[in-house]
């Protein structure tokens, strides 16, 4: 089946899970992209994936029919998966995969509302879920708007451009990203290629999702299960995000463990939980970005866990 997703640095996970045996925990399955490519190149791996997207969950289980029994798919948010493996289940773990980013498709979809042409306003990965950008543009106070801008978009500006959305809002609801762009402004801010409306939306879809506070949960999550051997890759789309999975991977490669203050290491090191396998981001060669212009802001890092 062909992939209405292009999966980033595809090469670059396939080399640094080769010849990887045990359970494959694939955060986020999407629409099975690098899923399906792991699963062809290492026939000793069982995969054990999430998405919260119905429709790709519907679409991956398809693709991914032909592995059969080495297929384990579950409805559930990323930060959830693994508290609900069983003790066999970690125990075998060796990989683990998480593309923090939005599908290609969820970018497409007019009904969905992530693009700035789109003519709805939602941005939920989860359509169940309760809040939407519609409930967050039209309901948040100037102060909570013009916080989540700064926040997750570091717009300096942030205070004009959310009272720029109040006032607009009074007359009517704001009911499209197409119409928040025409609010916002669609002209590149100075100095940068990217307009604030683009912004706007990527802030307001990181607090619909709850994006970055997911992040921080699954990478603790991951340090609590205690995965023996286990490669950790992490594909991350914003700073904010790759400055979470460095500094939390740093952490983790930490010997000594006592506080900053301190004259002399008391703690008697020692409690590196693994290693950093990349010194620096993992990103796509030019020649994906000239196949697919979307993977050009992403970073992977890598870190093993001690056997």
């Amino acid at each position: 089946m062909q992939s209405p997703h292009v999966s980033v640095l595809l090469e670059e996970v396939l080399d640094v899970f080769k010849d990887t045996k045990g359970n494959f925990i694939d955060c986020t399955l999407g629409y099975g992209g690098h899923s399906s490519a792991l699963l062809k190149a290492n026939s000793n791996l069982n995969l054990i994936a999430c998405d919260r997207d119905d429709e790709a969950i519907e679409f991956s289980k398809k693709k991914l029919s032909e592995f059969g029994e080495r297929v384990r798919i579950y409805k559930s948010k990323f930060s959830g998966l693994i508290q609900i493996l069983d003790q066999n289940d970690k125990k075998n773990v060796k990989g683990l995969l998480a593309d923090i980013g939005v599908s290609s498709l969820q970018l497409d979809k007019n009904d969905r509302g992530f693009s700035i042409n789109s003519d709805t306003l939602d941005m939920r990965m989860n359509q169940s879920d309760g809040l939407s950008a519609y409930d967050v543009i039209n309901s948040y106070d100037k102060e909570k708007l013009a916080e989540i801008l700064y926040k997750y978009a570091e717009l300096t500006n942030a205070n004009f451009i959310a009272q720029k959305i109040i006032e607009a809002r009074k007359t009517k609801a704001i009911t499209s990203a197409k119409e928040l762009a025409g609010i916002v402004g669609t002209r590149p801010i100075k100095g940068r290629s990217v307009s604030p409306a683009i912004l706007v939306c990527q802030a307001i879809r990181i607090e619909v999702n709850n994006e970055l506070g997911e992040l921080e949960m699954l990478l603790e999550s991951i340090k609590n299960a205690k995965f023996n051997g286990c490669k950790v890759a992490i594909i991350s789309f914003h700073s904010l995000e790759d400055r979470i999975v460095k500094n939390t991977f740093k952490e983790w490669a930490k010997e000594c463990i006592c506080p900053s203050f301190a004259i002399r290491c008391e703690c008697g090191g020692n409690h590196a939980l693994g290693k950093i396998l990349t010194k620096k981001a993992i990103t796509p060669s030019k020649e994906e970005i000239a196949v697919n212009s979307r993977s050009s802001c992403a970073k992977m890092r890598v870190f093993e866990f001690k056997g």
